[in-house]
């Protein structure tokens, strides 16, 4: 089959992992099967317990995935860059969502329904085998993460957190995308000890405190040390 494609949503795939690669006649299927919506700040893209069947792309903005607790407590599970993709288990079974997706900043989302994608599976064995790579690799980071908040100390899982954000910002000197309350809950502790820490940081010279939330990463190789990185 061969289709020409021209619409503009073509670059909110072409830099997702599941998609990189893909030879022109694959690219273009993917393509022709996505829809993209605009969300402004404060905006749910889904909300927990809502039916789940659709993979989302981020392609301007940034998205917050969380829980909340009984009591209402917000447990932050993942922020979303440009490039990064959710609702991926959706796409081969029917389920819920387990958590919600809210835009942090006024944020462009791609969409491609289950049906679409499933089709899109069965008539291309080389994305089919990249989508189980790229989930199993999603796995992997996420059992790693969970064993980093369980194990670690907080100023390994803050200069994780850190050098992660410099690797989706591609700059030294960034604001943070959430408020340290949030912050916090995404690495696993109190703002108060997530204050503690930075200071601690930016005494050592790994990190330069601007204002409420703006850091600036002096020693990249330094936080890698401490991250277990290095």
């Amino acid at each position: 089959m061969n289709c020409q494609c021209h619409t503009p949503t073509g670059s909110c795939v072409r830099n997702v992992p599941i998609f990189k690669g893909l030879n022109d006649e694959e690219f273009c299927q993917i393509q022709q099967a996505v829809n993209s919506q605009t969300y402004q700040k404060g905006k749910f893209i889904f909300q927990e317990g809502e039916q789940s069947d659709t993979l989302y792309i981020v392609h301007k903005g940034m998205v917050k995935v969380s829980k909340f607790s009984d009591d209402g407590k917000e447990q932050i599970i993942r922020l979303l860059f440009p490039g990064d993709f959710f609702g991926q288990y959706a796409l081969l079974e029917n389920k819920q969502h387990h958590a919600h997706a809210e835009v942090l900043e006024q944020a462009s989302v791609c969409s491609i329904h289950k049906d679409d994608f499933r089709q899109i599976l069965e008539r291309s064995p080389n994305i089919a085998m990249k989508y189980m790579m790229v989930l199993s690799e999603r796995l992997q980071a996420a059992d790693e993460w969970i064993g980093a908040i369980s194990l670690m100390e907080v100023e390994r899982r803050l200069a994780k957190a850190l050098l992660s954000f410099y690797e989706k910002e591609k700059k030294l000197n960034f604001e943070l995308p959430v408020s340290k309350k949030d912050f916090a809950s995404l690495i696993g502790t109190t703002p108060e000890t997530l204050s503690r820490k930075l200071v601690s940081l930016s005494e050592l010279k790994l990190i330069k405190l601007n204002g409420r939330k703006g850091i600036e990463l002096f020693d990249i190789e330094g936080l890698k040390e401490i991250a277990g990185l290095a």
